[in-house]
């Protein structure tokens, strides 16, 4: 028995609908089906038609100090005139998809008018969703997409899925990759195989960049400035300055020398809002070494923290998290796998997720697996271009795919037989 949804979606979909007809409906490509790839996750939603470019748009909603009772959704965050102590609303909690009001208020603006219009009755989708997700969760995501928005047909998959398509066009001649996913909540390492993903072989490490901005606001807070509330600020003075050191302990003894010899000590001007908009690196030849600063910007002195907050994702037992390092776990993977299939995955680590934009991330990744690897083996390690967007890539390659058709779960299909078709269906 399928529950019944409040219907709050199709009226106005199809009012929508029916106007972008009268507009010569930009939804159809050449009378054909369009396909929206949305790649769902946990801090940014990479969406996109899969005839056009990809937006990365922040996947939740946020509240201000300032306007209290006025909730901004999505990229309506550039609205904010003070985003300090910018309050967040997310969809997920610990990776999952918990809060469906949330995700619904983000979808309805993604899907219509002021963004992408879609005309849901000439549109399929392809979502994606993260590993061992929950029934409960994937019943709710099918039937808000069948029966609330009404998508044509729908394809849900996980994000390395997609990843592992998109390299496997890039290299034709490989068999097999191992998907190193390193995101907003987990890391995720996948092995594919003929792009059949090896289940016995997945590994999650609870650390992603949800909890490297929170322990850099703590290290900050108790040494310097109480950050706490400064989730939007910090997580860019992260971005801005955190980098994974290649040989810890060196780069621990030059961060603790005095003036110029300090190489790793960096000042970063904080934003005010007003004058100074987004915090910026102050140039090192304008550094004052010793002493106040006279122009009364907020300057937050980091040293240590530049590497160490990152290190966590290569030592998680450095902040009492009893789990493997990335590298390691990567081999830990690998040796789960029939041994002649080993040497085809030490040589396609492919990196994707915010994480790996960390200087320094692959090469200390590279580094940590080959010395954990027999010598025999080659050892590659890739970054994509934009890893961020590699995901959504993939999706609309397959979307192009002569065999979409049979990867999707149509509307038909779905009103025939409900959540069982989709069950069969999507290899989750």
């Amino acid at each position: 028995m399928l529950r019944p949804i409040n219907h709050r979606v199709p009226e106005k979909a199809r009012a929508e609908g029916s106007e972008r007809e009268n507009n010569g409906g930009c939804g159809a490509v050449g009378g054909e089906m369009t396909t929206l790839v949305l790649d769902n996750g946990a801090y940014n939603a990479k969406i996109g038609y899969s005839h056009e470019n990809v937006s990365v748009i922040p996947n939740c909603q946020f509240r201000s100090k300032t306007a209290r009772l006025k909730t901004f959704t999505a990229n309506q965050i550039d609205e904010i005139k003070d985003p300090s102590g910018l309050f967040y609303i997310l969809p997920f909690q610990k990776g999952y998809l918990v809060n469906w009001d949330v995700q619904r208020q983000v979808w309805d603006y993604l899907f219509g008018k002021e963004m992408y219009q879609v005309d849901f009755l000439d549109t399929n989708i392809i979502i994606t969703e993260p590993y061992f997700n929950f029934t409960s969760i994937q019943e709710s995501m099918n039937e808000i997409l069948f029966e609330e928005y009404q998508f044509q047909a729908v394809l849900r998959v996980n994000a390395g899925a997609l990843s592992a398509h998109r390299y496997f066009r890039d290299n034709p001649s490989e068999l097999c990759c191992i998907i190193v996913d390193s995101g907003y909540s987990f890391t995720h390492i996948v092995p594919y195989c003929r792009s059949k993903k090896k289940k016995e072989a997945i590994i999650r490490i609870n650390v992603g960049g949800k909890l490297l901005t929170n322990h850099l606001k703590e290290i900050i807070s108790y040494r310097q400035l109480h950050v706490m509330d400064e989730t939007h600020v910090i997580n860019q003075v992260k971005e801005d300055v955190c980098y994974v050191s290649q040989d810890f302990y060196r780069d621990m003894d030059i961060a603790k020398l005095k003036g110029e010899e300090n190489t790793v000590m960096i000042d970063y001007v904080l934003p005010d809002f007003s004058t100074i908009k987004k915090g910026f690196c102050k140039p090192r030849e304008e550094m004052v070494l010793s002493g106040k600063y006279k122009s009364g910007e907020q300057i937050l002195r980091l040293a240590n923290e530049r590497f160490a907050v990152p290190e966590i994702l290569f030592n998680p037992s450095d902040i009492g998290i009893q789990e493997m390092g990335i590298p390691e776990a990567i081999v830990y993977s690998i040796q789960n796998l029939p041994e002649e299939m080993q040497p085809h995955f030490f040589k396609n680590i492919v990196l994707t997720g915010g994480n790996s934009l960390f200087p320094g991330f692959r090469d200390r990744v590279y580094s940590e697996v080959r010395c954990l690897t027999p010598t025999d083996y080659d050892v590659s390690v890739v970054l994509p271009e934009n890893p961020i967007t590699y995901a959504w890539e993939g999706g609309k390659l397959i979307s192009e795919n002569d065999d979409f058709e049979d990867m999707v779960v149509t509307r038909e299909d779905y009103e025939e037989n409900g959540h069982s078709v989709c069950e069969e269906k999507f290899d989750i």
